[in-house]
């Protein structure tokens, strides 16, 4: 490889992932174990692996990258731990418990024992300011600035490191908010402040609350961690363009990642669906399913007609989140995995991980519990010395001795045990999967499954068997898939203005003042990302519901004449309806809840190589064979190296196919060939598989 460089990096919760590809299209595939105490070391440790295989210094390499793009799990692990910064909240006097009380009800209704999660924010550090503005945005009661100076004092007092601000109908007039933050800024001016009227000016006050509270508590250490990381690659020698992943799929400079830090919250997993559209097109597949198990979790995401679901009802933690995000399905379920017998002597997989510290048994990191990639080991799907590409050598009998001590509480042998566990682990996903599909009104059968995480080749046929999916697509780059999608994101803002009323007698010059107002602030966003007017894409869209009811509904258009959109709001929004809840009602009044409008700035996208075609004969890629367990019995089973295979190879399964990174299991029940891409296509025996070029 020669050229330029650009890097797409993925900070896992075991491994780092590195996607590095030059102006000529070629790639390579690039993890180090994730360092959670300094995720900085392994992203370096990275970096010097790259710049080794070019027989350059960092600083050599790093001048010659012009882009590195970053997803990170600081902001999620800070949630999901408790470690955030300690933060204050200031909101109009009178409301002071809207943060904590929630929504009022249990996420789980038939559950008695659930409890909220801790609060962000505790009551003592939830001040009020008296001040009103009213429904329509007027004042009512002026800012009483004696109260903000007071909070302020109390906060540095209290050693806090943020402060979120969210008063009562601030998302209409935020002239009350922005001068709470200049008497911050001349109190206490190193406090990081997080404004309601900036990360998220809708109506819903828990909602916004919660969001804007999530931001201020994430800020802080996304703030120190991104400063550390630019410092560190300007000591390097990196003179090119940083950006960060964003959880509704696309990337923003890390200036504007660290003032809205929320938008980071589902940064990893959000590029994998952009991914799963690109390389489905070889397949011209319009409808997928994205899967990505990594060591700790599995992510999901359904794919309709090349367009992810979003949500604005987004959670972490149990901490609502209403910024528009990639509707991913996340559960515990990785090659970490723990195994373990519940009181009621059933087996069960997950969802607590070893991680990567101290990992798998196998690893022979001090871990004790056994866990899915142990369970692989044994069954034969993993080999001992080629793990990592060799670099990580699996122990064997340790594993066996960790699903042993399991086999005997449950009263059986130590591979019926790890069958047990592959089959569970499969399940729980195969279940995940259903969460996105079935239960929203969608037949799995209907799509292709796009395949990535180290883990996700070894049981995707597996899963693909369960629910009847009859084309498997796994990228080369599958282990670091969602280092892939960073590489081929687009920049992108979402902003949001509510305005309430009947459909019907609503005010035209209203809404496209409204709207010119969000498409200002999204120029002046893309521009100081360097990006130029040519380049940007608006969508508009519209909340709409029926007068009465609770859920809105999004109707979007492209740029076009307002006038035009508005006209054709009510046919759009009844049958989007129809389709996300299986009825409509088109004589019901509608009301506008949010108008809505998302800003994307195109980048340069790396090229991929496509490959000539060099047969269906595999058999210089094999490199023997192994016992391996399928269906209740060890079998000889052949081993492909995968790095030699090309486009048009088919293998019959039962097969196993190796990479440094990842591993494929091919059942019995399924074969697979290679794309011109080079990409990997399973499909069941005895159907007609028929390869179109992208």
């Amino acid at each position: 490889m020669n050229g330029f460089y650009r890097i797409g990096i993925d900070v896992g919760g075991t491994f780092t992932d590195f996607l590095l590809v030059n102006d000529l299209g070629e790639s390579l595939v690039y993890k180090t174990p994730t360092t959670p105490k300094d995720p900085t070391e392994g992203v370096f440790t990275g970096l010097k692996l790259m710049a080794g295989d070019k027989d350059l210094s960092v600083v050599e390499f790093l001048s010659q990258v012009k882009i590195i793009v970053h997803g990170t799990t600081i902001t999620t692990n800070a949630t999901l731990t408790g470690e955030g910064a300690k933060t204050g909240f200031i909101t109009t006097k009178g409301f002071r418990d809207c943060l904590n009380m929630r929504r009022g009800m249990r996420e789980e209704q038939y559950n008695p024992k659930q409890s909220p999660p801790p609060p962000l924010v505790p009551r003592y550090l939830i001040q009020v300011v008296d001040e009103r503005v009213n429904c329509e945005g007027h004042e009512v009661t002026p800012l009483n600035e004696d109260d903000v100076r007071r909070a302020i004092r109390f906060f540095k007092q209290e050693g806090v490191e943020a402060v979120a601000v969210s008063l009562l109908f601030s998302f209409f007039n935020p002239a009350h908010e922005q001068r709470i933050k200049e008497i911050i800024t001349e109190e206490a001016p190193g406090l990081y402040v997080s404004l309601s009227s900036e990360v998220l000016p809708q109506v819903r006050v828990y909602e916004r609350h919660s969001t804007t509270a999530l931001n201020a508590y994430v800020g802080p250490p996304l703030s120190r961690y991104l400063t550390k990381l630019k410092g560190r690659l300007a000591q390097e020698g990196f003179g090119g363009t940083l950006l960060i992943m964003q959880s509704n799929g696309g990337v923003m400079a890390p200036e504007i990642a660290i003032r809205f830090a929320s938008n980071t919250l589902l940064s990893g997993p959000a590029s994998g669906p952009t991914a799963g559209v690109f390389y489905a097109e070889s397949q011209s597949a319009r409808d997928i399913i994205t899967i990505d198990m990594g060591g700790t979790s599995f992510d999901v995401c359904l794919v309709k007609d090349k367009k992810p679901a979003f949500t604005e009802e987004g959670q972490v933690g149990g901490y609502r989140l209403a910024s528009p995000i990639i509707d991913i399905h996340t559960i515990g379920a990785g090659g970490g995995s723990i195994a373990w017998v519940d009181p009621g002597g059933i087996l069960c997989v997950g969802p607590k991980s070893a991680g990567s510290e101290p990992g798998p048994v196998c690893y022979g990191h001090g871990g004790t519990q056994p866990t899915v990639t142990d369970a692989n080991l044994v069954l034969g799907y993993l080999a001992a010395d080629f793990f990592y590409g060799g670099k990580l050598k699996l122990d064997l009998d340790s594993a066996r001795r960790a699903v042993g001590n399991l086999a005997s509480e449950l009263g059986l042998d130590i591979e019926t045990t790890a069958a047990g566990i592959y089959k569970i682990v499969n399940a729980n996903m195969a279940d995940g999967v259903r969460e996105v599909s079935v239960r929203r009104g969608h037949d799995p059968r209907e799509f292709a499954l796009v395949v990535a995480g180290g883990a996700g080749p070894i049981h995707a046929a597996a899963i693909a068997s369960e629910l009847d999916i009859s084309l498997i697509i796994i990228p080369r780059e599958s282990s670091v898939f969602c280092a892939a999608g960073m590489l081929i994101s687009d920049l992108k803002h979402d902003f949001v203005r509510t305005y309430n009323a009947p459909v019907g007698q609503h005010d035209l010059i209203k809404i496209k003042e409204l709207y010119q107002e969000m498409r200002d602030e999204a120029m002046r966003t893309l521009a100081a990302e360097g990006i130029s007017r040519e380049a940007v894409k608006l969508l508009y869209r519209a909340d709409l519901r029926y007068i009465g009811q609770f859920n809105d509904v999004g109707v979007v258009w492209e740029e076009t004449l307002i006038e035009d959109a508005i006209q054709n709001l009510s046919g759009a929004f009844h049958k989007r309806h129809d389709t996300l809840y299986g009825y409509s009602m088109p004589g019901a009044p509608l009301e506008f809840m949010n108008l809505r409008m998302l800003a994307t700035g195109v980048t340069d996208k790396p090229s991929f190589n496509k490959f000539p075609y060099v047969g269906r004969d595999a058999s210089d890629a094999l490199k023997g064979e192994r016992p391996v367990y399928f269906d209740g019995n060890f079998i000889n089973t052949p081993v492909y190296d995968g790095l030699r295979m090309g486009y048009g190879n088919l293998i019959q399964g039962p097969a196993i196919v190796e990479q440094p990174t990842t591993t494929i299991i091919v059942t019995p029940e399924f074969d697979l060939t290679c794309d011109e891409y080079n990409d990997y296509i399973l499909y069941p025996k005895g159907v007609k598989y028929n390869h179109i070029p992208r």
